[in-house]
């Protein structure tokens, strides 16, 4: 009966998206990524009347490792306190950031809202400090350095549905591969000439080295990089005030003159300059290189170096705001071995009814035992990783109770 139904509709569908993907080329500027440009590792033929980067970006707000974004922290770990951003609050906010930026140039903002949806999704528990943590082990176990923008691709491509992945555009992949490091320049503009290969030789080179700069392939990619310092740098603030690690007034006098100083004043502000400082972007002609390229003004630019060195110093290394991470370095430790320890258990056994036995045989043959656990350890939340620790004898640190 369902079948019966969508097939009666499928027609009235597929003629209305095939009339959104003639209107693009009209709406979005000649250096916007098309939606007829997507392209998948594998070919799809179900039919679908939704577009292939919408249809990524309702996969990804589907997973469960978006559903455990949740419990993850962003900046401030075993905090009582509502108010403090989590991680999921974040991708949220990148997402709108970035959203607002490609209307605006006439960019493609489906593929934004994915690539932003997805870009922290393989952070591990307790932010950059557990990331430090989980690739000091990775190391060890021949793994190689553990990074978040590599996990993210690992559990949307090869981890989620029991290893078989989402099979995501190219697009939006290489958004998320290539949303982190800073942007020395003025401009970031996107290195388009790349498929499924380059990619792979991407992460390859990335695990090699971790200080690789990598560019996204599309302005969409780019815009997504630049919100998401949009997007932090002033509510780290903001929530560093809230648990009175600085006051408002230590704001550098020459950034909260230029920026704001407050949140709400910082992205407008930035947001206001990235697309008078990119205007050229949205009428560009499509053979125009000189155009393909984002960036803020050099005052502005400026200011947002400073604003950075000062949220490092003041904030994300405030010795007054330290939790017990020598606890969580060893609950990491622990729960490491202990699950390294089940898997090669259940291997010797042959039992497979453990875990990891919800996985498909693809990914346990394709994964060694060290890495089935970095996957693992990276998926959990927070709450999920002190329970977990605790069941197995560690001492957790306590949370911290501060202002609400």
């Amino acid at each position: 009966m369902i079948a019966r139904r969508l097939d009666q509709h499928q027609n009235w569908l597929g003629a209305i998206r095939q009339e959104l993907d003639d209107l693009e080329p009209s709406r979005f500027s000649s250096l916007a990524c098309r939606s007829s440009a997507a392209v998948r590792r594998t070919a799809e033929s179900l039919p679908d009347h939704r577009q292939p980067f919408a249809q990524d970006a309702d996969r990804i707000l589907h997973s469960k490792a978006y559903t455990r974004y949740i419990d993850k922290t962003q900046v401030f770990s075993l905090v009582d306190n509502d108010h403090i951003t989590h991680r999921v609050l974040h991708v949220q906010i990148v997402s709108r950031i970035a959203r607002t930026i490609g209307r605006f140039l006439g960019l493609n903002e489906d593929l934004i809202e994915a690539i932003a949806l997805g870009h922290d999704i393989g952070h591990p528990p307790f932010g950059h400090e557990g990331e430090r943590i989980l690739s000091t082990l990775c190391r060890r176990h021949g793994l190689g350095s553990f990074q978040h923008n590599i996990q993210s691709i690992q559990f949307l491509d090869r981890f989620e549905r029991k290893g078989a992945g989402w099979n995501l555009t190219l697009q939006v992949l290489d958004g998320i591969l290539c949303h982190d490091g800073e942007v020395h320049g003025r401009h970031l503009r996107p290195e388009r000439a790349k498929d499924f290969s380059a990619h792979d030789q991407e992460i390859l080179a990335k695990q090699r080295n971790p200080g690789l700069q990598l560019v996204p392939m599309t302005l969409e990619g780019c815009v997504v990089r630049l919100s998401d310092t949009i997007a932090y740098i002033g509510r780290d603030i903001e929530d560093a005030i809230e648990l009175r690690l600085i006051a408002r007034e230590e704001i550098p006098e020459r950034c909260a003159a230029l920026l704001g100083d407050s949140n709400g004043t910082i992205v407008y502000t930035l947001v206001t300059d990235l697309l008078a400082a990119s205007r050229q972007v949205r009428k560009a002609a499509a053979d125009d290189p000189a155009s393909d390229c984002i960036g803020f003004s050099e005052e502005v630019g400026q200011a947002l170096q400073q604003l950075k060195a000062f949220n490092y110093q003041r904030i994300y290394t405030n010795p007054a705001f330290k939790p017990d991470f020598v606890k969580i370095h060893r609950c990491y430790e622990q729960l490491f071995a202990h699950y390294l320890g089940r898997i090669e258990k259940e291997d010797a056994d042959a039992s497979g009814s453990g875990f990891p036995g919800s996985m498909a045989p693809l990914y346990l043959t394709t994964h060694s035992p060290a890495a089935q656990v970095r996957d693992y350890l990276a998926g959990m939340t927070d709450a999920y990783f002190l329970r977990q620790a605790a069941a197995i004898g560690c001492q957790i640190p306590e949370r911290i109770c501060l202002p609400n």
